[in-house]
């Protein structure tokens, strides 16, 4: 059955509302709720609680609690391993109840919550619950009569805050590696997002963690965020979200000496040689872009052509971005949705008025899709140049931006100029500027003849202000393990 066949699916019954603590359901402590919005219809889907830092306070006593004396301290890492299983298992079992969920509280198209965000999501719990009963440390050959060896100990209770983009996936990539180290979770999600995330505790309990393993306090930044960061029950703090307040988790993470590790934002360069399969750059600059929405971190919002094939390019996106369904989320046939709220609305929107005053080109879109629902056109401008506002900062929203480039040492030069450097791609059929380009670009990742090519054993993260440590692969286990030195005289 194609997409466009596909039966539409329907929004699902909201079951989780309230803040997960010590494997409870409870009210904030402050009886406070905040509206979640349909970002399709502007319309609101519920009222969830609105925890504060007396909820995150509860939820690591929780967590510290399962961690320094509870069940999780005393399992076997292979029955940890078994539990992550089963929840993967469980997530596989409500598979359309999530994808909708997904796509009625974050407004992405149904088609991708069912076919990337939540395989990715299995896909992750399975791989690490495989590295479970791998954590392993070494022997060392120092010198004199000793035994030396180290182990690798879980670093205790990890406080988590995730973005609204992805949410599920950002949540699995998050409890993956700390569950697989032996962490406990004390996790808020964005305040736009929070109902798969407190769905995901759900089945969390029901696969069988112990009480206290996974907590989940719903809430806005400044009071529930702030307070994981200063919490001094909490040993380490993980943020994806912006470079903002990614700074400012920093700054404050440094009163504790809190282990931190950041996922941050991103301005990525997409260089298409004159040598490229035209057909595969252009699908690759597209999805590149466009992907949920222009709402991702990675999204390669600046694409250098060469020159000899910058109008053919051109003409390809153009095209491209004419013909992309703009519609209902729950349509199996869109393929873009709204953006997240207001807010980001609004400020998508001035970005493209800015790109127009400062004398770029829009060649396509360029404004508001319809009367109801936070919906953008897919926007195309041309005649960028380097330092209008629109190809240095974060738009994270469907504005793509094209500009021309020469050769190779130029266009990697300006792929450069910027203070962000999570992610970049090259197309080209040439082997060696391939490898040329991907040595010298200044990024995390750097994909060839390809875009958004994620998997959970490929470590990612960025250089420079796009953050500190790596999500996913072996690396991300890092993050959340210490390595203890033990000594022994032999005499």
């Amino acid at each position: 059955m194609s997409i466009a066949e596909a039966p539409k699916q329907t929004a699902p019954e909201i079951k989780q509302t309230q803040c997960f603590i010590g494997g409870e359901w409870v009210d904030a402590a402050s009886g406070e709720t905040f509206e979640t919005m349909n970002p399709a219809t502007e319309e609101i889907i519920a009222n969830v609680a609105a925890g504060d830092a007396e909820d995150i306070d509860r939820a690591a006593k929780a967590a510290r609690k399962a961690f320094d004396s509870g069940p999780w301290s005393k399992m076997d890492a292979r029955d940890r391993g078994r539990l992550m299983y089963k929840l993967a298992d469980l997530f596989e079992d409500n598979f359309d109840e999530l994808a909708a969920l997904e796509t009625l509280d974050n407004g992405k198209p149904i088609s991708d919550s069912r076919n990337a965000d939540l395989p990715l999501v299995i896909d992750c719990l399975r791989y690490y619950a495989g590295w479970a009963d791998k954590i392993e440390g070494k022997t060392i050959p120092i010198r004199g009569n000793y035994m030396c060896y180290t182990r690798s100990e879980p670093v205790g209770v990890a406080g988590q805050i995730i973005p609204w983009n992805f949410p599920m996936l950002m949540a699995a990539w998050k409890w993956g590696p700390a569950l697989a180290a032996g962490c406990t979770i004390v996790m808020k999600p964005a305040e736009q997002t929070p109902l798969t995330c407190l769905r995901m505790a759900d089945l969390a309990q029901e696969a069988g963690f112990p009480d206290g393993v996974i907590n989940i306090v719903p809430g806005y930044g400044p009071t529930a965020g702030a307070a994981v960061v200063d919490n001094p029950l909490i040993d380490k703090v993980a943020f994806t979200g912006s470079t903002e307040v990614g700074k400012m988790i920093m700054k404050n993470a440094a009163q504790s000496l809190k282990r931190v590790t950041l996922e941050l934002g991103g301005k990525s360069p997409n260089l298409i040689f004159a040598d490229a399969d035209l057909e595969q750059a252009a699908q690759g600059a597209f999805i590149g872009l466009y992907l949920n929405q222009g709402q991702c971190c990675v999204a390669c919002s600046r694409i250098f052509v060469e020159d000899d094939i910058h109008d053919q390019m051109v003409d390809k996106l153009v095209g491209m971005s004419k013909e992309r369904k703009v519609g209902d989320p729950f349509d199996p046939s869109t393929e873009q949705g709204p953006q997240i709220d207001k807010t980001q609305f609004d400020k998508i929107l001035g970005y493209i008025e800015s790109g127009k005053s400062e004398g770029a080109t829009c060649l396509t879109g360029g404004g508001r899709q319809g009367d109801r629902g936070y919906y953008i056109q897919p926007t195309v401008f041309t005649d960028v140049k380097d330092d209008m506002k629109i190809a240095r900062e974060e738009i994270f929203g469907p504005v793509m931006q094209i500009m021309k480039f020469s050769d190779i040492d130029e266009v990697v030069k300006r792929g450069n100029t910027t203070e962000y450097g999570l992610a970049a791609s090259v197309f080209t059929r040439d082997v060696a500027k391939a490898h040329k380009a991907a040595a010298t670009l200044k990024a995390g990742t750097v994909w060839v003849n390809c875009y958004d090519v994620f998997d959970a054993a490929a470590p990612f993260g960025g250089f420079k202000q796009s953050g500190l440590g790596r999500e996913l692969g072996e690396a991300a286990l890092s993050n959340y393990i210490e390595s203890k030195t033990v000594t022994m005289s032999l005499d």
